[in-house]
């Protein structure tokens, strides 16, 4: 089972995160444990301080290394095996991917360490085995971030989606690279707009022809990066 731990000033963001998104469906059926960890529970001094000045000065505040790595060594070991991974948010690190999601999913235990102010002091990188960002954007904290990357993650592990495993076998970013082709439920028509004909032909082979050739449609249309860079 795959342990993840968040590490947040800022725990509450996290709370209908897990109670109400597929993350606590997983969590319920025993797929995964999270775990929400108050950075303030390591914060230095009367205030539980967590973040000063930067040397050299400089607008806003930088976190604190003692209270990263307290934190960080009170949900790790070094004697796990394997070790853990530990994904530091960061608009400076790689843009995370599916396959990402997929290699994350593949370990025991995953620690997010969800940056905050103007960032961390760049000694805590050094507890990190991962730094990802989600685009080429920055956000007043890593923990929407932290939380995508963990929705993307949970909902690879089995028994997390109703559909078992063909729920994410043939979605977008898949194994091939390409986006997912369009899909339809009933009615056959709405408003002019209809079902092709295909998807109602009940021939299989033709339908999955179909859909591989609209898959590189669409992301010729909408993501020709995928295609140039020569993933596909």
């Amino acid at each position: 089972m795959l342990t993840i731990d968040i590490i947040s000033v800022q725990p509450k963001m996290f709370a209908g995160f897990l109670a109400e998104s597929i993350v606590a469906r997983a969590v319920r059926k025993g797929a995964c444990c999270l775990n929400v960890v108050d950075l303030r529970d390591f914060g230095e001094g009367r205030w539980r301080k967590v973040d000063d000045r930067p040397y050299g000065g400089g607008p806003g505040m930088l976190m604190k290394c003692g209270p990263w790595f307290a934190a960080v060594e009170s949900v790790t070991s070094p004697y796990e095996t394997p070790p853990p991974r530990i994904v530091m948010t960061s608009p400076s690190g790689r843009k995370f991917t599916q396959r990402d999601a997929e290699s994350l999913a593949a370990e025991s235990h995953v620690v997010f360490m969800c940056g905050h102010y103007e960032g961390f002091d760049a000694r805590v990188e050094s507890l990190a085995t991962d730094m990802f960002s989600v685009g080429d954007f920055v956000m007043t904290g890593g923990e929407l971030a932290a939380a995508a990357m963990a929705d993307a993650v949970v909902r690879l592990l089995p028994g997390a989606l109703g559909g078992g495993p063909a729920a994410v076998s043939s979605e977008s970013f898949g194994t091939d690279g390409l986006l997912e082709a369009p899909q339809y439920t009933h009615p056959p028509e709405f408003r002019g707009m209809c079902v092709p004909e295909v998807l109602l032909s009940g021939d299989h082979r033709r339908i999955e022809a179909w859909r591989k050739a609209e898959s590189r449609r669409v992301t010729a249309s909408l993501r020709p990066d995928l295609l140039e860079g020569g993933r596909v």
